[in-house]
């Protein structure tokens, strides 16, 4: 059949199983968007009120759905709007798809009205990008652009699109889904499982490979088929159940003593979808140090990633849910109760607490873990970038996988409302919440709107001590109390506001509120704004300082007046 570019794009959607996008529209897309006009019974498009924050819905749905997030921008400012967005999903390994339109092919090059080289732009943190020049090439482009965002390390794909191609017409044939093929080194895979049936005190390290790869299910028979404690990286936090007696924490900079613990007296280390970034190692030459009586087996998607950060003794290179599926079939049923309670042990003497002398203080820990135990651990979280981020990884016990979003490489504030919005849409009949700062949220609260606009029932949980928390944290420690542009303290009404955007406000000033206020905004069945007043000068415990030793965090700190 002959159709248009415009068309071709759609066809090639909803070939690939996608039911919904999210963008802005503009000139050099008009022709996709009076396309979607005719498709709006069978792809949804939600309209966020900035291109940044739809390329953030892309990636939150992605995230908590495992399928490809796409997004839609125009050209110019439209398209630079989404780097952001893109390099986000890049650092985490998020596959998603961006469509950008661009000026007509014959003004490519001539510096026209709203046209920027939004693929050299983008080159750094794409997988692969795209200037589509032929109209007879579109759709295999789009067909090898979602192949390649899921092969292997997953990761965004930019497709540009100049105006007339989305015009132009050619015969268009639909065609099947490429599949993925996994494979894996045997010899590989036979060492790391002789290494692991010699070890007296195995521990496992996982990270957000194991999420993207579906391998929740096979990294819980591992650990219970070795008898060994788990700990997880951020990306990782919905990988293993956090109510789960084997859960030590986080492990890295804001990881607990228990994991510290455990990785130095360990004497096998299986890391399975991580990277080693600088959050977790803190300092890799002492990292190497603390783990040297310990061999290190490393599961990793990515070749590159290999001996990159820390050097692994075994090695096996693929997809995470695959490996471990074999790796299993290579063990034996093993029992390490001495290890495991020495494990125990570790749990209860260091356990995470946050403490004041006010009982009516709005403590964190205490609002996440009643928001834990009224959703039973299996609502879906997204976050913004700080001490709050922190603290849900520390508080929330994740017992469902795809459950969490947050902007872990990258680090950027103003990514979770955005993120809540693509969750929903994938998860709609789940329960999702945004925990934010104050900072971040005046980052993005023009997405309330958004909210407001399709009844979203998405709750903004926004921790509000009137700074940049995790920043003034860094400036009490380390330098010199000097709150250099870390006092927030606008005067900002965040329930008038609420109800400027038209959706339901709720503040929290004291502990005996936030169990009403969190059981009335589940209940609402609609958006709502959590207003919750914290204390500025509470601080994400334990913390190890930029180049110190994983084993060696910050368990208190004083304040001083």
């Amino acid at each position: 059949m002959v159709l248009n570019g415009s068309q071709i794009i759609l066809e090639c959607l909803l070939e690939q199983g996608v039911d919904t996008v999210f963008g802005y529209p503009g000139g050099a897309v008009l022709n996709i968007y009076d396309a979607l006009y005719d498709y709006s019974d069978r792809i949804t498009h939600i309209l966020t009120s900035h291109e940044q924050n739809a390329a953030h819905a892309a990636d939150g749905y992605s995230r908590t759905t495992g399928k490809t997030g796409v997004v839609i921008a125009t050209s110019g400012p439209g398209a630079t709007n989404l780097v952001t967005g893109i390099a986000t999903a890049y650092m985490d390994s998020i596959p998603m798809v961006a469509i950008t339109g661009n000026v007509t092919t014959n003004l490519l090059g001539l510096d026209s009205f709203q046209e920027v080289d939004i693929t050299g732009i983008t080159m750094p943190v794409t997988k692969h990008n795209y200037i589509v020049k032929d109209v007879t090439k579109l759709a295999d482009i789009i067909r090898e652009a979602f192949f390649i965002a899921n092969d292997g390390r997953k990761g965004p794909v930019l497709i540009d699109i100049p105006k007339d191609i989305t015009a132009a017409t050619c015969d268009f044939e639909r065609k099947p889904v490429m599949g993925h093929s996994f494979t894996l080194d045997s010899e590989e895979l036979r060492q790391a499982a002789e290494m692991i049936r010699n070890a007296e005190r195995p521990f496992i390290y996982a990270g957000g490979g194991v999420v993207s790869s579906d391998a929740v299910s096979q990294l819980r028979r591992l650990a219970e088929l070795i008898d060994a404690p788990v700990s997880l990286s951020l990306m990782g936090q919905c990988a293993f159940d956090n109510s789960d007696e084997r859960y030590t924490g986080m492990l890295g900079m804001h990881g607990t003593k228990a994991s510290a613990e455990a990785l130095v007296n360990c004497d096998v280390i299986v890391a399975v979808g991580t990277r080693f970034s600088d959050r977790v190692t803190c300092n890799a030459k002492s990292f190497k140090e603390n783990t040297e009586k310990a061999k290190i087996i490393h599961i990793e998607a990515d070749p590159a990633e290999i001996g990159k950060n820390i050097e692994a003794d075994v090695h096996v290179t693929g997809d995470a849910g695959f490996i471990l599926s074999e790796l299993i079939k290579q063990l034996p049923k093993q029992s390490h109760p001495e290890w495991m309670g020495q494990v125990k042990q570790w749990k209860e003497t260091y356990p995470l607490c946050q403490k004041s002398d006010d009982p009516e203080a709005v403590l964190p820990q205490y609002v996440l873990e009643t928001l834990c135990e009224l959703t039973d651990g299996k609502a879906v979280l997204t976050t913004e970038v700080g001490q709050h981020q922190m603290w849900t990884a520390e508080f929330y016990n994740f017992k469902a996988e795809r459950s969490f979003a947050s902007s872990g490489g990258l680090g950027t504030m103003g990514y979770g409302l955005g993120a809540a919005i693509g969750s929903k849409m994938g998860n709609p009949d789940k329960t999702v919440v945004n925990i934010a700062g104050d900072g971040s949220f005046y980052m993005n609260m023009t997405e309330l709107s958004t909210l407001a606009k399709y009844q979203l029932p998405v709750i903004e949980l926004v921790f509000n001590n009137s700074v940049l928390g995790m920043v003034r944290q860094w400036q009490r420690l380390f330098y010199n109390c000097h709150f250099s542009q870390t006092n927030l303290e606008k005067p900002t009404d965040f329930e008038l506001l609420a109800k400027a955007f038209g959706i339901e406000g709720i503040t929290i000033t004291k502990k005996s509120e936030v169990r009403p206020a969190l059981e009335k905004a589940i209940s609402l069945n609609k958006p709502v704004l959590i207003n919750c007043i914290i204390d500025k000068d509470i601080n994400v415990l334990p913390m190890v300082p930029a180049g110190a030793s994983v084993a060696e965090p910050i368990l208190d700190i004083e304040i001083k007046d």
